[in-house]
């Protein structure tokens, strides 16, 4: 066969990074961390920086993030979830995204 021969990129060039929940907390006790990983990692595995948290018990669910930093990573290109997305709705930080990218 002569197939020719094509080097591997850089990973860190083709890295698909997700803003996305990683679950903590005891048994029935969610607490999640909102944090920038790279899509192929674990739920609870290694990210890349930690952006805020998330917690589903209290009464209103109760989210705190740094907004610097989300908005660096959004500009980046990171593709939050669903969830997240949501949550980042609620908390004003999409609009402002949406705003400067507009």
């Amino acid at each position: 066969m002569n197939a020719e021969f094509i080097p591997y990129k850089n990973q860190e060039e083709e890295m698909a990074v997700k803003i996305r929940l990683a679950r903590a907390g005891a048994k029935k006790k969610p607490f999640y961390q909102v944090v920038v990983a790279d899509e192929r990692c674990k739920r609870d595995g290694s990210f890349i920086e930690k952006v805020g948290t998330y917690d589903p018990n209290k009464e209103p669910a109760a989210y705190n993030f740094e907004e610097n930093k989300t908005l660096e990573w959004l500009g980046k290109g990171a593709q939050p979830t669903d969830t997240v997305k949501q949550i980042l709705k609620k908390a004003g930080i999409w609009q402002k995204f949406a705003s400067k990218a507009a």
